[in-house]
């Protein structure tokens, strides 16, 4: 609200979307202006500011309560575990990202509280990391603010990353309660189901049954992972000659299907066996979910390679589950489309026509994979790996190779300089994140 013109006359406006130069106001809050904004209205006269608590009144009495909830030690668990869906705002009150967000969140709670017929389970909430630092440890924040989504007490692994703006933050919750199980109404259904995709495929005799309630549930945690269909009745019947069950239908017209053996009703073995079949070991990078496979820290070693060469990425997987199964909580197996990446490939002085290449990029170097054709060979890709685990790949760039590698009378290489990091520019901006800097070892 400002003072405006020879004659005081009043200038209006409420905005819940702040812009560069603009006031960052919230209803709990004073106005909060940027470092670029000047006073220059002058004050306002007495009438002009029973018209402001006119407006001020006016606003509290139309806009529609928010119902964020103030989580800490003592209520986390009993909320977030009794939500079917929770979004929850990680934030710190001096970060001028979680003051823009503040009145967003609250209005996309309302717009979801007005639009969803059932809200019972749906829960918008929020925590003071300063005040509960032990929260934000608990869930490893980083950066400021953090939008986690959480299912019945348990976080999903890809957090909110979309556009901070009420109606983006509301159609996304809202989103999060369609049904992820697609019913199948007759089995010839199931020879146009997308081979492309990884399929997950329950036959019950009964939608209320306590083994459906578990496949649901598994299905709403893991619905951006597998595409989840389900049969009742008669029409599951053929496919029941031994009760209710659950099949996993890989990708390929050849690949054959396999069953869950587990039991239905226990849900950690049903998502166990559920999430190694929809999250696979070497998982695709792509400029949408680059960000999330940043910020989890670990080390990339990538494929880069043609869409169309499946037989070099089916090779790639394999190896990788041969040999560096072991290496799985310390480095991220990924593969990259080469057309898609030339830049990264660029940056190692290569373009799609030298593909199929492997790299592996530490957030501070990268570092090529010497010759594709070696991959099956024992031990080589491990070998690769391991030597970045131990300096070994960043001392040879830097020095030259380690003297134990060079044969008496064998003159030493020349030490070169590894390309710096291509996929650390796909990490959290700092225009759009307070992060918290936390030193990493040189790799």
């Amino acid at each position: 609200v400002a003072a405006s013109g020879s004659g005081g006359a009043l200038r209006c406006k409420w905005s819940r979307e702040t812009r560069r130069g603009e006031a960052l106001w919230s209803p709990a809050s004073p106005p909060i202006y940027t470092n670029t904004m000047k006073p220059t209205a002058p004050l306002l006269h007495s009438h002009s500011i029973r018209h402001i608590l006119l407006l001020l009144a006016m606003w509290f009495s139309t806009s529609a309560p928010s119902e964020i909830v103030n989580l800490d030690s003592g209520n986390i668990d009993e909320i977030l575990g009794n939500a079917d869906v929770a979004l929850v705002n990680f934030y710190a009150d001096w970060c001028r990202f979680s003051q823009m967000l503040h009145p967003i969140f609250e209005e996309a709670s309302s717009v979801v509280k007005d639009e969803l017929t059932d809200t019972k389970h749906v829960v918008f909430a929020r925590v003071d990391c300063d005040q509960h630092a032990d929260i934000a440890q608990r869930y490893r924040i980083s950066k400021y603010p953090t939008l986690k989504l959480f299912r019945n007490g348990m976080m999903m692994k890809r957090e909110y990353r979309g556009q901070r703006s009420v109606s983006a933050l509301a159609d996304f919750v809202k989103q999060q309660k369609n049904d992820p199980v697609q019913e199948i109404l007759n089995l010839s259904e199931l020879g146009t189901v997308d081979r492309s995709k990884r399929n997950i495929i329950g036959f019950f005799e009964q939608r209320d049954s306590d083994n459906y309630r578990v496949f649901e549930k598994v299905s709403n945690i893991l619905r951006d992972d597998c595409v989840f269909l389900a049969a009742f009745g008669s029409v599951a019947k053929p496919e029941r000659y031994s009760g209710d069950n659950v099949i996993y239908k890989p990708f390929g017209e050849n690949s054959p299907d396999m069953v869950y053996l587990g039991s239905l009703t226990n849900f950690d073995l049903t998502f166990a066996w559920t999430q190694d079949k929809c999250v696979p070991l070497v998982r695709e990078i792509t400029f949408e979910n680059g960000e999330e496979l940043t910020e989890e820290g670990l080390p990339f070693l990538i494929l880069f390679h043609l869409k169309e060469d499946m037989t070099s990425l089916e090779k790639f997987q394999q190896e990788t589950a041969r040999q560096l199964i072991s290496e799985k909580g310390t480095i991220n197996f990924l593969h990259a489309d080469c057309d898609k990446f030339r830049h990264p490939l660029l940056h190692i002085q290569k373009t799609p026509a030298d593909c199929p290449v492997i790299a592996i990029d530490s957030f501070r170097h990268m570092y090529v994979f010497p010759d594709f054709k070696d991959l099956d060979t024992p031990g080589v890709l491990k070998q690769f790996v391991l030597d970045l685990h131990s300096g070994k790949l960043h001392r040879e760039f830097h020095h030259g190779p380690d003297p134990t590698d060079v044969a008496p009378g064998q003159p030493s290489e020349v030490a070169s300089s590894p390309p710096e990091s291509s996929f650390q520019k796909l990490a959290p901006s700092e225009h759009r994140y307070t992060i918290l800097k936390r030193e990493k070892d040189e790799l």
